[in-house]
């Protein structure tokens, strides 16, 4: 297993270490980056193309977009409110993309909130770390699914350390069914949300 550390280095990015304090707003959360051994494990089972929009909702300081972007040369987005996590982002991308200039796709970021971002008909896979309130969570949902509407796809979303909240609204309320659950080998028997479970719309 390689230290997630030794991970950023071999990405020229960093973004090891939580977040200090407490978000001011109620409804979101606090930063913590998804454990590079989580996302092996992930990716080993759920594979993208480079034809694939991944958006990845909450970012932090990049670590899944940076990691998404350098294993499959998809379409990256990453979307955050906190503007000091979003400079990291910037500062992150110089050294990323110094030393990968020849990569297919593009890794971005936006500053703001998941809620005003607009969905486009591109996107296909989203990722959710438990960013915020399942209040939010349907309002990103709903942009989601009225963009389906538009312009039908295949859409996967993804939740990593997800709450009942957010599975009793997709199971219950959306068109989005449980495909898969991918528990992480080192870390499920201490604790059981340390999981991810993928949901898809039938097309």
């Amino acid at each position: 297993m390689i230290n997630d550390r030794v991970y950023d280095e071999r990405l020229f990015i960093r973004t090891a270490g939580d977040q200090r304090g407490f978000p001011q707003l109620a409804h979101y959360h606090r930063y913590e980056p998804t454990p590079y051994e989580g996302l092996d494990q992930l990716f080993s089972r759920c594979e993208l193309s480079a034809n694939d929009r991944f958006i990845d909702v909450g970012c932090g300081k990049g670590r899944v977009a940076f990691y998404v972007h350098d294993r499959f040369q998809s379409f990256v987005t990453g979307i955050e409110m906190n503007p000091a996590f979003y400079e990291e982002c910037l500062q992150n991308k110089i050294g990323y993309m110094k030393r990968r200039k020849r990569r297919r796709g593009i890794v971005e970021f936006q500053c703001l909130k998941a809620e005003e971002y607009e969905v486009k008909a591109e996107d296909t896979v989203f990722y959710f770390f438990n960013p915020f309130s399942v209040q939010i969570f349907r309002k990103v949902v709903q942009q989601i699914l009225i963009s389906m509407e538009q312009s039908p796809r295949r859409v996967t979303i993804i939740l990593y350390y997800p709450s009942d909240e957010y599975i009793f609204f997709l199971q219950n309320e959306t068109i989005f069914n449980w495909v898969d659950e991918i528990k992480l080998d080192n870390l499920y028997k201490k604790n059981e949300n340390e999981r991810f479970v993928l949901f898809q719309n039938h097309e």
